[in-house]
C-alpha cells in the first residue's frame, strides 16, 4: 500500500507542529486532497507557476513549500495575479500544495539549524524561546497504578524537557472521597468515606497536545472520575522559538569570516555594517526577516547577526555592538528545500522525491 498525502503531512507536522506557527501565517495544506495517493514530492522554498509546471513534468502531485503561496483569504480565483494563477494551475492538475513555514522556523531542528550547520556552528540554542506554549498537568492516582498511568501519559507526549524524556515529579499522600449512590467506585463503597494511598504526579507538556494527553490519562486511569489540574506556564520552551545562536569551533578574523559567510551561504553579494569586531566566534542567525531579534542577538553577546530584509535605518541599530549582515531573504532560506528533502527521504524512501531546479528568487543582482 502506497502513502497518501495525509501520511506526509502527519509526519511533517510531527517535525514542526502547526501550533508553533505565527498568527499571521498559513502553514497548512493550501490545496489538494489529503486522501490522494502520493505519486511524487517536489520540495521548494516558494511555490510559483513555474514550480507547478515542474511538478507536472515530473509527475509529482505534492509540492512541499516553505513559504505559503496563500497568506490571506482569496475572495475569487480568476487568475488576475500570480497567486491565483498558481493555485488554479495546481488544482487543474490535481497537485496538492503544502506549506511548512514559521513552524519550521521555530523548531530547534528547522531552518535556522540548517544555516548554523552550513556555517559549522556548535552549541546551538534558540535565540528567542517562545513562552506560553507549555502546560503543567497535575493528577492523582493510586500508588499501585501510578507507573501504568504515567507510561500512558508519557506515550501521549508529556514529560519532555529538552533532551530529557519521561520527566515527572511525584509525592505520595492520602486521598479521600465518598462515592455517591450512583457512582461505580474502583475502590471503596457507595455512601462511605474512603481513604486511599495516592501519588500526586506533575508533568510538563506542550499546550497543543493537552487534549490528547488528557484523553490518555483518563483512558489509563482506574478511577471513574479523575482528579487533575491543568495550568498554563510562563516558562520558556528552549526547544521552540525564533532565531538561533551558536559558536565557531575556532575564532576567525572579521574579514576572513565575512568571506567565509559568502562562500558557505553561496552569496553573490551581501550587505553588512562595519567590522567592529577583531575576532568572530559567536554567531546569531535568523532565516528570512529577522531584524526583530537584533536585541536578542546583542543580549547573547553575538559578534555577528545574520538575517535579511534589513531596512536602511535599522543598520544603525547595530550600534557597533556586532556586525549586522543582510544576506537576502531567498539566500538565507534556500537551503530549506534540502532540509525538507532529507527529512522526507529518510521517512518515505519509496516515494519519488525532487528538489526544485526553479530559481524562485524575485530579485536579481548585477
Amino acid at each position: 500500500m502506497g502513502y497518501r498525502i495525509q501520511d506526509v503531512i502527519s509526519y511533517l507536522e510531527q517535525v514542526a507542529p502547526p501550533a508553533y506557527q505565527e498568527s499571521y501565517d498559513n502553514a497548512t495544506l493550501i490545496c489538494g486532497s489529503r486522501g490522494d495517493a502520493v505519486t511524487g514530492i517536489l520540495c521548494t522554498l516558494d511555490c510559483t507557476e513555474a514550480v507547478v509546471d515542474e511538478a507536472i513534468a515530473l509527475g509529482a502531485n505534492l509540492i512541499v513549500a516553505h513559504h505559503p503561496i496563500v497568506f490571506k483569504g482569496l475572495k475569487s480565483l480568476t487568475g488576475r495575479n500570480y497567486v491565483e494563477r498558481t493555485v488554479i494551475k495546481a488544482i487543474k492538475h490535481d497537485i496538492a500544495i503544502y506549506a511548512i513555514h514559521t513552524n519550521l522556523d521555530h523548531v530547534a531542528t528547522g531552518v535556522n539549524k540548517r544555516i548554523c550547520d552550513r556555517l559549522g556552528l556548535t552549541d546551538t540554542k534558540i535565540l528567542q524561546p517562545k513562552k506560553q506554549i507549555l502546560n503543567k498537568l497535575v493528577f492523582f492516582v493510586p500508588v499501585k497504578d501510578k507507573d501504568s498511568v504515567l507510561d500512558a501519559v508519557f506515550a501521549a507526549g508529556a514529560g519532555q524537557i529538552g533532551e530529557y524524556k519521561d520527566c515527572s515529579f511525584q509525592v505520595d499522600g492520602t486521598g479521600t472521597f465518598t462515592p455517591s449512590e450512583k457512582a461505580n467506585p474502583y475502590v471503596g463503597e457507595r455512601g462511605k468515606q474512603q481513604s486511599e494511598q495516592e501519588a500526586r504526579v506533575e508533568v510538563i507538556l506542550p499546550a497543543f497536545q493537552s487534549n490528547q494527553i488528557l484523553n490518555a490519562l483518563k483512558k489509563a486511569h482506574p478511577y471513574e472520575e479523575v482528579a487533575y489540574y491543568l495550568s498554563s506556564l510562563e516558562n520558556e520552551n528552549q526547544e521552540v522559538g525564533a532565531g538561533m545562536v551558536g559558536v565557531l569551533q575556532e575564532p576567525m578574523d572579521a574579514e576572513i569570516f565575512l568571506d567565509y559567510l559568502k562562500e558557505k551561504m553561496n552569496l553573490k553579494t551581501f550587505k553588512h555594517t562595519a567590522s567592529t569586531k577583531t575576532k568572530i566566534q559567536k554567531i546569531a542567525v535568523c532565516g528570512g526577516a529577522g531584524i526583530f531579534l537584533l536585541s536578542d542577538a546583542k543580549r547573547t553577546g553575538a559578534d555577528v547577526f545574520i538575517t535579511s530584509d534589513v531596512k536602511y535605518h535599522e543598520f544603525f541599530d547595530a550600534d557597533g555592538q556586532l556586525i549586522l549582515c543582510d544576506i537576502g531573504h531567498y539566500e538565507s532560506e534556500i537551503f530549506t528545500k534540502e532540509l525538507l528533502g532529507e527529512l522526507l527521504s529518510q521517512n518515505f524512501p519509496n516515494i519519488a522525491l525532487y528538489l526544485t531546479k526553479v530559481v524562485t528568487n524575485p530579485t536579481s543582482y548585477r
